[in-house]
C-alpha cells in the first residue's frame, strides 16, 4: 500500500535514455549525468545554506537519487562558502549552484541569471513576542480535553522509531493548539526543511488568494495566450482541469503507466535540472488527452497555475516574489518560507521550497478552519472542500486540488483526510474528523522507512482525541 503511494510522487534513482524531441520544440537539452549533476548541487546548495545542514549528511542523504541509478555512488562535491556556491562532480562533468539570498539556490547556467533577486521581509513582530499560531509564544489557553496523552506520546515515539528513517520533525496540532512536538538532533523549529512537492498544495494556497480577490474562477478556461489561438485544442483546458493535474498535457513522466526508458528523459525532472524558464516550458506542452479525462501526476498543471499566479500579480504591478509574504504568510504568523526560483525568477513550488514544520502546521490549521484564521476570511469560503475533493478524473480517489486525498484509504486515517505530500517524506495532514493537523517532515534516503513508522503514529494519534463532533 505505501509503494503504491510513493511511486507517484517520487522514484529515487532515474534511468533514461537521452532526450528525444517531440513536437512542441521545447524538448530536454543535456546528458542524463549532467542534468543529474545540475539537481544534485541544487539540492546539495539548498540543504546548506538554506537548511543550514551538515554538508557530509546532505550529501548523503539528499540529492542523490537525481542521477541516474548506475552513477548515485562516486560522485564529489565541494563548497565555497565566500561565494555560497556548491558543485557536485562526476569524473570529468560538473555542475553548481548558487544561492541568491532569499530567492534559495539555482542552478548555474553560463548565462548567469536573468532576474534581480528580492529581498523578502516580514513585517510581523519578533515570533517569541506572540502567542502561537500567529508566533511562537506558548499559548495560556488549558489544553482542549479529552486527550489521551500516553497514546500522544506513543505516537510521537513511533515516528522517531526507526533510525533509518531520517524523521527531522513531527509536530500535531489539535484544536488549534500544539499537543506534541518533536525534532531530531540538529534540527529545530525554525530549520528550514526541503518540502518538495507540499509547494503545489502552496500553489493552491496563494492561487486562492486570488480566486478570492475575483481574478480567477476555477470553471473558466485558463487564460494562458497560447492556447487560445484558431484551433489549438488547449483553449479547452479549465482552470479547475489544472487544479486538479487532468489538464491533459503531454509531460513525460516515469511515473505514468506508459513511460518507458526509449521515450527520453523526464520533463517531471527537467524542470529541476534543466535551468530553463519552467513557466514557458509548461505552458508549451502539447495535448496528450482531452482535458478532465485523465488524472496523472504531472509538474506541468502547477507550474501552469504559478504562472497565472505571476501573470495576476505583476498584471496588478505588484512585486511577485514577495506576493507569497505580503498576501499570506504575513497574515498567518510565518516569518520566513524559502521559495526558490528558476534562473528566469519563477517560483519552481512543485518541490523546490522550504519551509519549517511550525509553517506548513499554519497552513494546515487555516485549512482545518475552512480558510479562516482569527476571525478574517484568508481562503474563499469552500476552497477547502474543493481542494479535499476527489477530483473525477483520478480512477482510485486519491488526488482533489493540488492536495493528495485519503481516499483509497492508504493512510491510516479516515478517508476524509487530505494532505500536503513531498517526496522524501515531507507530509503535512489535515484530518478535520479528529481536529487534526500533523506535520512530518525527514530527509529523503529514510523516506520509506520513515513512512511505515508514521503510518503507525498515525494511528496512534486518532485513537488520542476524541473524534470532531
Amino acid at each position: 500500500m505505501r509503494r503504491r503511494i510513493l511511486v507517484l510522487i517520487f522514484l529515487p534513482g532515474i534511468s533514461f535514455l537521452s532526450a528525444q524531441p517531440d513536437s512542441s520544440g521545447f524538448a530536454p537539452v543535456g546528458t542524463p549525468t549532467e542534468l543529474g549533476l545540475a539537481g544534485y548541487a541544487k539540492v546539495l546548495c539548498s540543504a546548506v545554506f538554506v537548511s543550514q545542514r551538515d554538508p557530509d549528511e546532505a550529501f548523503h542523504n539528499s540529492g542523490y537519487w537525481m542521477m541516474p541509478n548506475d552513477q548515485q555512488d562516486g560522485n564529489t562535491y565541494t563548497i565555497d562558502r565566500e561565494k555560497k556556491t556548491v558543485r557536485v562532480t562526476r569524473g570529468g562533468t560538473s555542475r553548481s549552484a548558487k544561492l541568491y539570498g532569499d530567492q534559495g539556490c539555482i542552478i548555474q547556467t553560463p548565462e548567469g541569471i536573468h532576474f534581480t533577486p528580492v529581498a523578502v521581509k516580514s513585517k510581523l513582530p519578533d515570533a517569541s513576542t506572540q502567542a502561537w499560531p500567529m508566533g511562537d509564544k506558548a499559548s495560556k489557553d488549558p489544553p482542549p480535553a479529552g486527550i489521551d496523552r500516553a497514546r500522544v506520546q506513543k505516537a510521537v515515539d513511533l515516528a522517531f522509531s526507526d533510525p533509518e528513517g531520517l524523521t527531522a520533525s513531527f509536530l500535531v496540532v489539535y484544536k488549534g493548539q500544539i499537543i506534541a512536538e518533536r525534532y531530531m538532533p540538529g534540527i529545530t523549529k525554525d530549520t528550514q526543511l526541503e518540502s518538495w512537492s507540499m509547494g503545489k498544495s502552496m500553489t493552491a494556497t496563494l492561487f486562492a488568494l486570488l480566486v478570492k480577490d475575483g481574478v480567477y474562477r476555477l470553471d473558466d478556461p485558463a487564460p494562458v495566450a497560447e492556447w487560445h489561438v484558431p484551433g489549438d485544442p488547449r483553449a479547452a483546458i479549465k482552470i479547475a482541469d489544472l487544479m486538479h493535474m487532468s489538464a491533459g498535457l503531454r509531460f513525460l513522466a516515469q511515473q505514468d503507466p506508459d513511460y518507458s526508458a526509449d521515450k527520453g528523459y523526464p520533463d517531471h525532472w527537467f524542470v529541476y535540472t534543466g535551468a530553463i524558464d519552467v513557466f514557458k516550458y509548461s505552458i508549451n506542452r502539447p495535448l496528450q488527452f482531452p482535458p478532465n479525462t485523465e488524472g496523472r501526476y504531472r509538474n506541468c498543471d502547477p507550474l501552469t497555475i504559478g504562472y497565472l499566479i505571476k501573470q495576476a500579480v505583476t498584471k496588478r504591478g505588484e512585486e511577485y516574489l514577495t506576493f507569497p509574504q505580503r498576501a499570506l504568510f504575513d497574515r498567518i504568523g510565518i516569518r520566513r518560507q524559502v521559495l526558490e526560483t528558476d534562473p528566469y525568477g519563477n517560483f519552481v513550488m512543485t518541490g523546490y521550497d522550504y519551509g519549517t514544520a511550525r509553517n506548513w502546521a499554519r497552513v494546515g490549521l487555516l485549512y482545518m478552519q475552512d480558510g479562516m484564521w482569527q476571525g478574517q476570511r484568508i481562503l474563499p469560503e469552500g476552497w477547502a472542500k474543493f481542494v479535499s475533493t476527489p477530483a473525477p478524473a483520478w480512477k482510485k480517489g486519491n488526488y482533489g486540488g493540488l492536495f493528495w486525498v485519503n481516499g483509497d484509504g492508504a493512510w491510516n486515517l479516515p478517508k476524509t483526510a487530505y494532505l500536503a505530500n513531498g517526496a522524501g517524506g515531507q507530509k503535512m495532514f489535515v484530518i478535520p474528523s479528529h481536529n487534526l493537523v500533523v506535520v512530518r517532515m525527514g530527509h529523503f534516503r529514510g523516506d520509506r522507512a520513515g513512512m511505515r513508522a508514521l503510518n503507525k503514529a498515525l494511528g496512534e494519534l486518532t485513537a488520542a482525541v476524541p473524534p470532531a463532533n
